[in-house]
C-alpha cells in the first residue's frame, strides 16, 4: 500500500485484521529509513515520513504522537528495490 499525506509517503505490506478500528490504520515503528532523496517515496514502511518532526515540549523532544491523518491506496508500480541495509558506496 502507498500510505501518504502532505509530509510524505512511504511504502508498508497491508494486512486487513479486526483488532483495528474500522476507517484506522496501524503501522509499525522501528523501519529502516530508505528513500532515494529527499521528499522522495520511502520503501520501507518508515512512519517518520508521516508525522510532525517536532518535540513535544522545550523540555524534551520525544514525539508529540503516534497519530496521523494520512490516505491509503493500492500501489500498483512495480515493487522497488530496498537500499536501507546497504553499506554506501566508497569512492
Amino acid at each position: 500500500m502507498r500510505i501518504f499525506n502532505d509530509r510524505g509517503a512511504c511504502l508498508a505490506g497491508a494486512v486487513v485484521s479486526d483488532g483495528v478500528k474500522r476507517g484506522g490504520i496501524a503501522l509499525a515503528t522501528g523501519a529502516w529509513y530508505d528513500a532515494p532523496g529527499a521528499g522522495q517515496l520511502e520503501r520501507h514502511g518508515n512512519p517518520n515520513v508521516l508525522t510532525r518532526d517536532v518535540g513535544s515540549s522545550r523540555l524534551a523532544q520525544g514525539c508529540t504522537a503516534h497519530t496521523a491523518l494520512v490516505e491509503v491506496v493500492r500501489y500498483e508500480g512495480p515493487v522497488p528495490p530496498l537500499s536501507a541495509h546497504e553499506p554506501p558506496a566508497i569512492e
